[in-house]
């Protein structure tokens, strides 16, 4: 459905300008979603602790809980693991940490992201680093940061002998049948903390508005789906943390032990599906309070076990003796050269990690009006990513598409924050960076063949020449930031930076060997079909950022108006160049309106937008207190090499909010709307799609013991195709680069359609 975005930016420029401000308030560079929204700061905003309730009851996905800051925007993956944007940049982009600890995507589809490893009744909260980071906060990476925590330890009063409380809660949604419930328990004396926080989430494939496909089928004999409904979107997740803490005087020592069981996960934009995933994880801290500041020393632990295969709307048997278009069941297990056939069940992929981590800050106070942040940390990181044989060209042997894989870093950072009088406020940092990487050596399922014609997978090709070159390398890297912020007057202040940020390469851009477009299509962690090849001769990134904050609002922040332009230019940007495995080679010539093999490749690119928030009080009535809130962002990004537009931006859009709050009822009623997108990467044959206009409907009554929240997304039922979702590969043969149209099903064209109408309830009782 097409719509004109033009009236709603007209509309949310007309009450931002409507607004008087006066008063100012303290600006930092972060936005922490713990207290309240209104307490904005820097280029980004303070959403309350208030606020992350209702949100569980809408959406399992702890990144959506974002989508109120300003300049993020969300890459479409599974229904609770979605992968956050901030001003184009996404991914291993931005520095993500949960309760302290670096995670990494264990995964050649990125489908187990570090914020996927938290529920939403888990999240204490959310702190986004959206504009110029501080180096403390960053590493690694050359966008924002994102950091999630649990609760902190929570313990009785002097005197009060003990303390018991606790929290159980449900939901349900009905578009995709998604239902779950959580629970907490904590019991602390004066000086000993023990918590529980649990929490089981499961979901059957949401509809869209719409029918967006002409066929059922799934290829699978007996199994279709409707016309209208979304395959693979189904997941199941069971997530628990147990904590003990213990303090004394001015120290606190507390342990965090998590676990996570993932039976599926289901992905309508990737070829294959998760299947399993187990973490466990244990995250020890200590925090030491003295005269001259603070000391913190963190060491964690995780092991990651994720299995991947097809699910059950996708087809699962292939070779010659599968059948036609919907696969059948074959035995004998049969491999490619059998004069008896071909039999292949399905397609096993096993990825097995390990991380271990710590660190070392301190906070000085050199003077009243000075401080001195600085710190060292370390990361070791271990991955395995194997493909048992199944049949058919999938065997005899194993293929290693990565063998022991290592990326380790170790970095040291300062960072300078100073007072000057009572308008200046400035940060300066400074971070060292060491990031080493090796691999083993690669092998196909047939090491002894490139395959036969038609069907060459240049597997001992791609393998030899791997194998013969050094896999090791180590990059030196260093950030920088300055920022400054000032006080104007008593109603506006402003905040500007510059930044040199660094990332070196991960592991799955740099060490996946095979250019068989089989093998390159299970090696895609941005969802759009295509298939990726690493390159182990790339540079780091290299990015320069500029930004400003200029906040006009009142005292209590009732009334606010805030806008960010921002400008990024990367040296050695990692982008992807058209690649042909006959040549083992660039293409010159790309190929138009189909999926194709890519190459990981350093060029120049530069990105640039702007972001709009505000909010305002509109009228105190018999019927309520009413207001207003808004967003609005703009992102553009060019390669500059080839002059392409950089993938996966999200459009113009905008978010508006009616807000009214009566008693205990806390209600609001949202319009989104998104421009239709039509810069898109021609090297990655990205889909152009539409823009489109939602309504949602939120409503929430707090007593003192109870929550309800309860409401509708998208109430009239719209159709729309997301911008960052990808491309629909939820149903078929999923297997193929570009499948057999004799198929009938998945070609390429179909941007993955977002949820139709939905209606949720949630219920949270303290105790």
């Amino acid at each position: 459905m097409q719509q004109r975005f033009t009236p709603l930016a007209a509309a949310m420029a007309l009450i931002f300008s409507a607004a008087a401000w006066a008063e100012p308030e303290q600006t930092m560079q972060s936005v922490v979603v713990q207290s309240a929204r209104e307490q904005s700061e820097g280029s980004s905003s303070k959403l309350g602790a208030d606020s992350l309730k209702p949100q569980g009851a809408r959406s399992s996905d702890v990144a959506q809980m974002l989508r109120e800051v300003p300049g993020v925007s969300f890459y479409g993956a599974g229904q609770v693991s979605s992968l956050p944007v901030i001003h184009g940049l996404a991914d291993d982009r931005l520095r993500v940490k949960v309760d302290g600890m670096d995670l990494l995507a264990s995964c050649p589809n990125h489908m187990n992201p570090a914020l996927s490893y938290l529920d939403p009744s888990q999240v204490d909260a959310l702190t986004v680093y959206a504009g110029i980071n501080p180096v403390s906060a960053g590493g690694d990476s050359i966008g924002g940061s994102i950091i999630a925590e649990t609760k902190a330890p929570e313990f009785a009063e002097a005197g009060a002998g003990h303390l018991l409380k606790g929290e159980v809660g449900s939901f349900y949604r009905s578009n995709n049948d998604a239902r779950g419930v959580n629970a907490s328990a904590t019991f602390a004396t004066e000086n000993i903390n023990l918590s529980y926080t649990g929490a089981l989430s499961k979901a059957n494939n949401y509809v869209a508005g719409k029918n967006f496909k002409n066929y059922t089928a799934t290829g699978n004999a007996g199994h279709t789906l409707a016309r209208d409904e979304v395959g693979s979107t189904g997941y199941e997740t069971t997530n628990h943390t147990l904590g003990m803490a213990v303090r004394s005087a001015n120290h606190l020592f507390e342990v965090k032990f998590g676990y996570q069981n993932m039976p599926e996960q289901l992905y309508p934009n990737q070829r294959m599906d998760l299947l399993d995933n187990e973490q466990k994880r244990v995250n020890a801290r200590w925090l030491g309070k003295f005269d001259w500041g603070k000391l913190e020393a963190r060491v964690y632990h995780e092991e990651v076990d994720h299995f991947m295969d097809f699910g059950r709307d996708k087809r699962f048997w292939y070779g010659s003796n599968s059948g036609g278009v919907n696969g059948a069941p074959c035995s004998p297990i049969r491999f490619a050269g059998d004069p008896a056939g071909t039999c292949a069940k399905g397609m096993p992929m096993v990825t097995e990690t390990r991380t271990t981590g710590a660190s070392l800050k301190a906070d000085v106070k050199l003077s009243q009006n000075d401080l001195l942040r600085i710190g060292s940390e370390l990361q070791r990181y271990r991955l395995d990513d194997y493909w048992p044989a199944s049949g058919g060209g999938m065997g005899p042997g194993v293929f290693e598409n990565i063998k022991n894989g290592e990326r380790d870093r170790k970095a040291l950072f300062a960072e300078w924050e100073a007072v000057r009088g009572a308008h200046w406020t400035t940060l300066l940092g400074l971070r060292y960076e060491r990031v080493s990487m090796d691999a083993g050596q690669a092998r196909g399922y047939n090491p002894n063949t490139n395959g036969t014609a038609p069907m060459f997978n240049y597997q001992k090709r791609d393998a030899d020449a791997f194998n013969a070159r050094n896999h090791s390398r180590s990059d030196n890297n260093w950030d920088f930031t300055a920022l400054a912020r000032y006080l104007v007057d008593a109603g506006f202040d402003m905040e500007f930076g510059f930044a040199r940020k660094t990332r070196s390469p991960g592991l799955y851009e740099t060490y996946p060997w095979s250019t068989w477009a089989m093998a390159a299509t299970m090696n895609n962690f941005v969802g759009d079909g295509n298939g990726y090849v690493g390159n182990p001769d790339l540079k780091p990134e290299k990015a320069y950022t500029l930004s400003a904050t200029f906040d006009w609002h009142n005292a209590e922040r009732s009334r606010e108006f805030k806008l960010t332009p921002h400008y990024t230019h990367v040296d050695d940007y990692i982008d992807a160049v058209q690649w042909d495995p006959a040549t083992n080679a660039a293409r010159t010539t790309l190929v138009r309106d189909q999926f194709s093999v890519l190459r990981y490749a350093n060029h120049s690119a530069r990105l640039y937008g702007v972001d709009v928030s505000g909010k305002s009080g509109l009228a105190k009535t018999g019927f309520g207190e009413f207001g207003v809130q808004g967003l609005l962002s703009y992102t553009r990004g060019k390669n500059r090499k080839t002059g392409d537009d950089l993938y996966n931006l999200m459009p113009l859009n905008a978010t508006l909010k009616l807000t009214q709050k009566l008693g205990a009822w806390d209600n609001a009623l949202e319009v989104v709307g998104v421009a239709a997108k039509r810069k898109v990467s021609s090297a990655r044959n990205e889909m152009k799609t539409p823009g489109y206009g939602l309504v949602n409907l939120r409503l929430s009554h707090q007593w003192k013991q109870l929550r309800l929240d309860f409401g509708v997304e998208n109430l009239f039922d719209r159709y729309y195709q997301m911008p960052l979702g990808g491309a629909y590969f939820g149903q078929g043969r999923t297997m193929s680069l570009n499948p057999p149209a004799a198929d009938g099903m998945i070609a390429w064209g179909t941007p993955v359609p977002g949820m139709g109408r939905s209606i949720y309830a949630g219920i949270n009782v303290k105790f």
